[in-house]
């Protein structure tokens, strides 16, 4: 029997509207595949004609429940998402039927053993790198294990026909959300990007039977046709680094609230994850394992294409400045912090600032603070 959680009166608003959006959908016969990461090809869940649903942690909630289990020194981002999942706070994870996983960082692998505990949860393994002897071929298989997961978790047959018509409908729906993105290649932009980045990662968490791809054209298009006033001479911001969703407010809403505008990101909600498309035409398979594998992320070594991809869209977008977003025991993304601070400055000659944080206020006044001073600093370049 289908039911809500025990703690459920305690939610506020926002998330007890989303617990009822899943749960209607639930009823209406649908299964729930949760997942964490840009590498988890999605396509496979569509065509097991299941939902996916995004499982990060966003807030401080759950984070002192999950340190009861987990290491304090870990990155917020997992400490947040299993102290979410442990204590039925998150409605995505509580009515996902199984997880698809992924081996993008230590910290995660090792939380998905005790996530195995409450959901069936299916880890797949990456190659440490691309240009490894055997990456393509061994990421194929993952992904066709992955596959024989969901199948037997949902008692349904992935079919090749499935699988095409999942892999164009998730190419649409990619296709919309870059077109999403570079309204905020408009100098001005006529919308802010703390806008466009939300009806981005919205698209995460479609769950009714309306056009996810004709909303959100509908959606940008509205956006080009405004006239967003006093947004001339605004200095123009590109995120970079670890996710940000989790400190959104204090660093992007903040950001844009004191004259600056974020206009792109290169992290895993930005462009860098939506652009490739899937060869509707190759063998299916092979074709996701090539798409999901170009990528970029810190777990991969090299991970030089980073370094290119950040050159071009500060190019693209105009960009007058570049933030680096470094989350508390985030190792990987710190270590390349180096790399970008180098490239920003002393090849590009753009302003460069490093905030490392987590997902707690204690810095949000420092972090004011800087953005401010960084902000000047741009007007005056």
């Amino acid at each position: 029997m289908l039911s809500l959680p025990k703690n459920f009166e305690s939610f506020g608003e926002a998330r007890k509207k989303s617990f009822m959006a899943l749960y209607e959908a639930k009823q209406r016969g649908k299964k729930v595949i949760g997942v964490f990461c840009s590498y988890t090809p999605v396509e496979l869940v569509y065509a097991a004609g299941a939902i996916s649903v995004g499982l990060c942690g966003k807030s401080e909630q759950g984070i002192a429940e999950a340190e009861t289990v987990l290491p304090k020194t870990l990155c917020p981002l997992i400490k947040a998402s299993y102290g979410m999942a442990m204590t039925d706070q998150c409605p995505f994870f509580y009515f996902s039927d199984g997880i698809l996983a992924e081996t993008t960082c230590d910290g995660k692998k090792k939380m998905y053993e005790l996530m195995s505990m409450l959901k069936p949860v299916h880890v797949l393994n990456l190659p440490q790198g691309r240009d490894q002897a055997m990456a393509l071929e061994s990421w194929t298989q993952e992904i066709k294990n992955a596959a024989k997961f969901l199948e037997k978790l949902l008692n349904a047959k992935i079919t090749e026909q499935s699988l095409h018509d999942a892999i164009v409908y998730r190419n649409k729906v990619r296709k919309a959300i870059v077109d999403l993105y570079e309204v905020a290649k408009l100098k001005p932009s006529p919308a802010s990007g703390y806008e466009i980045s939300t009806i981005a990662e919205n698209a995460d968490f479609h769950f009714t039977d309306d056009d996810l791809v004709a909303k959100i054209e509908k959606q940008t298009r509205e956006l080009k046709e405004r006239v967003r006033t006093g947004a001339e001479g605004r200095p123009r911001v590109l995120v970079t680094g670890c996710p940000n969703a989790g400190v959104r407010d204090k660093i992007i809403k903040r950001l844009e609230e004191l004259g600056a505008d974020y206009v792109c990101a290169d992290n895993c909600a930005g462009p860098r994850a939506q652009k490739f498309m899937i060869d509707e035409d190759a063998e299916p398979y092979r074709a996701i394992a090539e798409r999901y594998l170009k990528i970029n992320c810190s777990v991969m070594t090299p991970n030089t294409t980073r370094y290119d991809d950040i050159r071009n869209l500060i190019d693209e977008y105009r960009v007058d400045g570049v933030i680096e977003i470094v989350l508390h025991g985030c190792h990987t993304f710190a270590v390349e912090a180096y790399t970008i601070m180098n490239i920003v400055q002393n090849e590009i000659g753009l302003p460069y600032m490093r905030l490392d944080t987590d997902f707690s206020q204690s810095d949000k006044g420092q972090i004011e603070t800087r953005l401010g001073a960084f902000i000047e600093m741009m007007t005056a370049a």
